[in-house]
Parts: C-alpha cells; structure tokens; sequence
C-alpha cells in the first residue's frame, strides 16, 4: 500500500500557487512591453507613409516651383501629387488617414488614427519634425 502511495504523488498547493504567482509577475511585466511596442510600430508605420508623401510633395516642389495648395473648396489629395492609394498601405492607418494642409510655400502632413489607432495622431511638418498631436 505504501508503494502505491508514493507513486501517486503530486503538486503540492503551495507549489501551485507559486508557479501561478510568477506567471502573474511575468504577465505584469510583458503585457505593458507588448502594447508600448504596439504604438511604436503604429508610429512607425504612420511616420513612414508621412515621409512618403513628403517625399512627393518636395518632387511637386521641384517641378512646379510651389507646393499644390489645399482650401476648404479645393481639398488635398494624394492624386495631387502622384501618389496612389496602394503607395500609403497600412494595417493601422489606411490612405483616407492622411491629410495635408499646404500653401504654395509651406505644408504640414497629419495622420489621424481610426480603428485600432484611434487616438494615435501624428503630425510632420515641413523642416522634418515629427510629434503627437
């Protein structure tokens, strides 16, 4: 009977508990990396197509020697400056994300997040400065 008893062994309750404690801690401390690199890639992937339509914007420049300019009758629009739609793709911010106002002698490009960037906004301004709006 002994023997049977001995090869019936097990986790103990306070083995348990502390393997469900460290997995607890670990959890505590990975959940918070995962979603701030979450942002950083939703950033990235913003800040990237910015640079892509600042990019064209600054080819406008050197065709036509002004920047297209963008008022409430005339909106911006990636055409304006050839750029295609599949040029700005993205799995947090779409080509409908991006807009820009401009002047013939300035501009500021702005994506503003939807879905699961919502609130991520994220502004490029002529000399190169990224920020959060």
């Amino acid at each position: 009977m002994k023997q049977l008893i001995k090869s019936m062994r097990g986790f103990t309750l306070i083995e348990l508990m502390v393997t469900i404690i460290i997995i607890g801690v670990l959890a505590s401390i990975a959940i918070p990396m995962y979603r701030a690199n979450v942002e950083r890639a939703k950033k990235a992937e913003a800040d990237a197509n910015m640079g892509t339509i600042r990019t064209a914007l600054r080819v406008y420049y050197a065709e036509f020697g002004s920047y297209p300019t963008a008022t409430a009758e005339n909106p911006w629009d990636i055409s304006n400056v050839n750029i295609d739609s599949t040029d700005l793709v993205g799995r947090y911010f779409p080509a409908t994300s991006y807009t820009v106002t401009s002047t013939s002698s300035s501009y500021t490009i702005y994506a503003t997040g939807s879905g699961e960037s919502d609130g991520l906004d994220r502004q490029l301004t002529m000399d190169g400065t990224l920020s959060d709006q």
